[in-house]
């Protein structure tokens, strides 16, 4: 079977990997021709497609439409030609970066641009020494490009796993394949809780169908033979068989999205867009500073232009966060890459960061705090004298039959009655999230329905309720079975109902559930349970798993205004009874009050309330649509694996936040002292060469090992302010302590070389007692770290002299330098403690307001 590259990024790669440029004109499409099971096992090696196979170009033919039967589907050469000629169901755009665009975006950056100039500028006055900080950005662009080609090959493996499929009739059989391998005229299988994929018409079968994703209405549609189902909606009930009438970019959510895409920017994470507008503010200042600088040491200095131009590059390199950049990229792609590894598939990068500040996490009863797979413990006549246990169990076999498995309740129901059927079924309606109840009409004996028993019975209720909270109280679920006089049209049961048995199922708790949400209550997450089951049957199950506070619980249809809500989010930990569109006004109730907030979910009724969590994960066993729209999505299906999950995200926040402060001390300090000695016409005393060995020993090398250290505690505050807090006493320290150093050699009449190497040795002091004070508490690593860094810092200043620059200082220079490196540490301890007292009085403030 020959396989199409199955989206426009896609195809030019796999153009280009076959050796032809992708042609340009609209009805020509290049198709690489590759065994299909090669290309499987090229995907799952993380390579992109295979090469040196056949290719051939084909030019689009205006095929005729078919009306295949819905039991046959088209033929496979049918759908061949269809594939072959354009007519796949291929996407708008790739969200994955190809090796080229990887190689382009870590290569072709603003700031590289800038250190090429520079290294110019300086190669133009043949100071060859002072080179060196090129060999740091050659390696930034070589790690940043190897740690992204690694991260695309890991997830591509996750991604070829979790991609979406689609099940389509050809020449009379189901076939499962790559949702982008559907055609158009295709004869496709929709079942509960999959997405449409492409737009289709419905041949046979009944559903329902939530298009809120796409319109913004969360209301469920019957969808009858005839109607249409719009892509990017998706089954919440029911089973049917459609035409594929508009697929590709011809569907309505393609359509959509490149709609979108024209008027909207995607919200970055705060630590993203806080230091693209640092870069920015940057990027915009050092031109014309860098300009006013050079004009300064040249005129009014008098230097030379080989001197003017090394101190104002090397004015320039200090005032860039050259490597920042790159730690914050590696450290997400590292982080990505460990999820991979513990089968956690991550589709949105800024996820990671939103992980880090979770402080509410939302999670349903089945599936995450219970197994997903229930069974039924007993079937409870309510009048068994004329409706017993063998009348209850011939109506659930007919009942079932009738149905189909499109959920784990379901499924334990047909397990548990498997009677041979003897009613015919004349109408059904499949169970609903909405309604919470189900239902069928046979042609003898009339309307049943089964659901929730307060949604059926209304009004009714208390007459059977000590006998429903029994088993409730337990931790099981209990359905009502019930004999309907009215319609299964009605939006609510408005006839009368008699209630014939109870349907008694229980769900096992997960073995780990207990030591999750320990992990989580130690952590200071907050546990709220969001279920669609009755709440005191879900408040058991979660004091059983150990969720804090899971005896405050309160049923959700209770909530019947916006101020209710938001004052239930205050006092209940356990919400029963919830539709999806509360489950969606619950996450935006958490969010208002200033919460951070994470949903797990696996089914479809959890799908709006995951669009609008600040951050979602769904279990990969779940419903499609789930997984599709979620950030995150537990490939294992495995509760368990959240703590490691958060417990990523809080490492690699917190541990950027440590590691940008050393960035942002060496700004801080160059920009300071630039803007002095362009104001007041003093000389820049350190160079590019210089910079270099405080570069490497006490910024590159410590932040990339600080950043993958294992840190697991909740961040606080905003990303750009706790990075200054940290790094300003530093910073401010190593300025004071230069312009001191400046004051006195021109009072000393020390030379400028001098200077420079006294100047190195100030900055790597206070570069120690930095790095020294974001350690702590220090461990065997970080011991070992200081240690090592010292020992390449000594012999970097005692053996590598020449190449960094160094030359031999006088007695008074020696003693110059001792003396402020002394006076530095009661100079940074008390900016330390000024920049405590002002985090301190912020976090008061804050707290009263």
């Amino acid at each position: 079977m020959a396989y199409s590259a199955t989206s426009r990024a896609k195809k030019q790669e796999t153009a280009t990997a076959c050796g032809i440029a992708a042609p340009r004109e609209k009805n020509v499409q290049i198709v690489c021709t590759i065994w299909y099971n090669e290309f499987q096992e090229s995907i799952k090696r993380g390579n992109s497609v295979p090469t040196g196979r056949k290719t051939e170009i084909t030019l689009n033919k205006v095929l005729p439409r078919i009306e295949a039967r819905a039991e046959l589907g088209l033929t496979a050469h049918e759908a061949r030609e269809r594939l072959d000629n354009g007519y796949g169901n291929i996407s708008p755009a790739s969200p994955e970066k190809t090796v080229a665009q990887i190689f382009r975006d870590n290569i072709f950056t603003y700031f590289n641009l800038i250190f090429f100039v520079l290294a110019g500028l300086v190669i133009s006055v043949h100071s060859y020494r002072n080179l060196t900080f090129m060999g740091i950005i050659l390696a930034n662009i070589a790690i940043g490009i190897v740690q992204e080609l690694r991260a695309k090959r890991t997830l591509s493996k996750l991604r070829f796993i979790a991609e979406p499929h689609a099940a389509v009739i050809r020449d009379g059989q189901i076939l499962t394949i790559p949702a982008e391998d559907a055609v158009l005229d295709d004869i496709a299988v929709f079942t509960a809780g999959q997405q449409i994929y492409a737009d289709a018409i419905i041949l046979t079968g009944e559903c329902r169908v939530n298009e809120a994703l796409v319109t913004g209405e969360a209301d469920e549609i019957i969808k009858t033979p005839g109607g249409t189902l719009l892509s990017g909606s998706f089954i919440v009930s029911g089973e049917c068989r459609a035409r594929l009438d508009k697929v590709g970019c011809d569907s309505f959510v393609s359509k959509l999205t490149v709609e979108a895409k024209k008027h909207t920017r995607k919200r970055r994470s705060e630590m993203m867009r806080h230091l693209t507008r640092l870069v920015q503010i940057i990027g915009f200042i050092i031109i014309p500073f860098g300009i006013a600088l050079y004009l300064q040491q040249t005129l009014s200095l008098q230097n030379t232009v080989a001197d003017s131009v090394v101190t104002t590059v090397a004015a320039l390199i200090g005032m860039i966060p050259e490597g920042l950049y790159l730690l914050v990229s590696v450290a997400l792609t590292v982080s990505v890459m460990r999820l991979a590894q513990k089968k956690t598939l991550v589709h949105d990068l800024d996820c990671i960061e939103t992980l880090a500040r979770v402080d509410v996490l939302c999670v349903d009863k089945t599936g995450t705090i219970t197994e997903n797979k229930m069974t039924v413990r007993e079937a409870v006549p309510l009048s068994p004298d004329t409706f017993g246990p063998d009348d209850v169990a011939a109506l659930m076999a007919d009942y079932t039959a009738a149905m189909g498995t499109d959920n784990e309740t379901m499924a334990a129901l047909k397990n548990y009655f498997t009677g041979t059927p003897r009613r015919h079924a004349l109408q059904l309606l499949s169970f609903s999230s909405a309604t919470k109840y189900g239902g069928v009409t046979f042609s003898h004996d009339g309307t049943f329905l089964l659901g929730a028993p307060e949604k059926i019975l209304l009004s009714g209720y208390d007459k059977y309720k000590g006998e429903i909270e029994k088993y409730s109280s337990q931790g099981c679920r209990v359905l009502l079975l019930a004999r309907y006089a009215g319609s299964l049209e009605d939006k609510t049961p408005q006839a009368a109902v008699t209630a014939l048995a109870l349907i008694v199922l229980t769900n096992s708790i997960r073995p780990e559930a207990p030591e999750t949400f320990r992990f989580f209550k130690e952590q200071g997450v907050a546990i709220k349970v969001i279920s669609g089951d009755n709440p005191l049957t879900v408040s058991r199950v979660a004091l059983e798993a150990g969720i804090e506070n899971a005896d405050k619980y309160i049923d959700a249809s209770t909530l019947t205004t916006e101020r209710k809500l938001k004052s239930a989010i205050k006092e209940y930990t356990v919400f029963g009874r919830v539709t999806p569109d509360q489950k969606r006004k619950l996450i935006r109730a958490f969010k208002e009050a200033g919460h951070t907030v994470a949903m797990t979910g696996d089914g479809v009724n959890d799908v709006l309330a995951l669009k609008d969590a600040d951050c979602s994960i769904a279990m990969a066993s779940g419903s499609d649509v789930a997984c599709q729209v979620s950030q995150l999505v537990l490939m294992n299906s495995n509760f368990a694996a959240m703590p490691s999950v958060v417990s990523e995200g809080r490492r690699v926040i917190n541990n950027i936040e440590r590691s940008a402060s050393l960035f942002l001390v060496k700004n801080i300090f160059s920009f300071a002292l630039a803007l002095t000695a362009l104001l007041v016409a003093l000389p820049y005393p350190i160079t590019p060469a210089q910079l270099s060995l405080f570069n490497a020993t006490l910024i590159g090398i410590p932040s990339f090992i600080l950043a993958l250290e294992p840190n697991t505690s909740l961040v606080r505050g905003r990303f750009l302010k706790n990075v200054l807090l940290r790094a300003l006493p530093a910073g401010l320290t190593d300025f004071l302590c230069m312009l001191a150093a400046i004051l006195a050699c021109s009072y000393f009449n020390i030379p400028g070389k001098e200077l420079g190497t006294m100047s190195t040795i100030i900055i790597g002091a206070v570069g120690f007692m930095m790095l020294y004070r974001i350690s702590r508490p220090l461990n065997n690593l970080r011991r070992a770290l200081m240690i090592a860094m010292f020992v390449l810092f000594a012999v970097g200043g005692l053996v590598f002299t020449n190449f960094f620059t160094l030359v031999p200082l006088s007695l008074t220079a020696v003693e110059i330098t001792a003396v402020i490196v002394v006076l530095a540490v009661p100079v940074m301890t008390f900016f330390a403690w000024v920049t405590r007292k002002f985090e301190h009085d912020g976090r008061k403030a804050v707290r009263r307001g």
